[in-house]
């Protein structure tokens, strides 16, 4: 099946995410920091391109029943907290630079992330994820997490997000044309964790949320 075979291919992308990390961590083991329970990227906000969504959705509807009513309960948190972001960000429409900020700044839990501090579909968690605590390139912008002991203003070996980044939209662009839902548009869509999980796959794939 194309879908089949498409998710193949996301899955390649995101073991070159889980190599680059594994690598950089063995480059720099004092500078990555990150431990079992360490969740401080489990609070970062992102979206997810259609592809990803799909892919996500269709793991963590496999999940026992009880774990996804638990998460369902925590992506009502989330996504108040996500319209209260939008506001904050609504007042500085007129400037990206501290729209920028105030995004990068706002911390709200994953609904992915259970009580234990665990990620509840670890071994299928987006790309953005998996490369968290080591060095990234955004936008020609090196980023580092701000527990890690990478410095802001020193060069490293990391993993280029953009580069990622690009490759997410060319498979979305693929997979909607496979689900006949070609629209160049659409493939640079995101969507929220909380919005992707209270969603059925055949609407993310459908429809274009605003």
């Amino acid at each position: 099946m194309k879908i089949d075979s498409i998710f193949h291919n996301y899955e390649v992308l995101a073991d070159k995410a889980e190599v680059a990390f594994k690598e950089v961590a063995e480059e720099y083991p004092e500078e990555v920091r990150c431990r079992l329970h360490c969740n401080d990227c489990c609070h970062a906000v992102f979206g997810l391109f259609l592809v990803e969504a799909a892919y996500l959705k269709s793991h963590f509807d496999k999940l026992d029943s009880h774990v996804i009513r638990d998460a369902l309960m925590r992506c009502n948190d989330a996504e108040r907290a996500i319209r209260r972001l939008e506001v904050k960000l609504q007042r500085y429409e007129d400037n990206p630079e501290m729209q920028s900020y105030v995004y990068a700044s706002e911390r709200i839990r994953c609904p992915l992330l259970n009580e234990e501090g665990e990620c509840i579909v670890y071994s299928h968690r987006p790309i953005t994820c998996r490369v968290y605590g080591i060095p990234t390139k955004i936008q020609g912008k090196t980023r580092v997490c701000a527990l890690s002991g990478f410095e802001k203003d020193k060069s490293y070996r990391g993993f280029d997000l953009d580069m990622a980044y690009q490759q997410l939209f060319l498979l979305t662009k693929e997979f909607l044309q496979t689900c006949g839902q070609a629209g160049p548009e659409r493939a640079g869509l995101l969507l929220s964790v909380p919005k992707v999980l209270t969603t059925p796959v055949e609407i993310i794939i459908s429809e274009t949320f605003v």
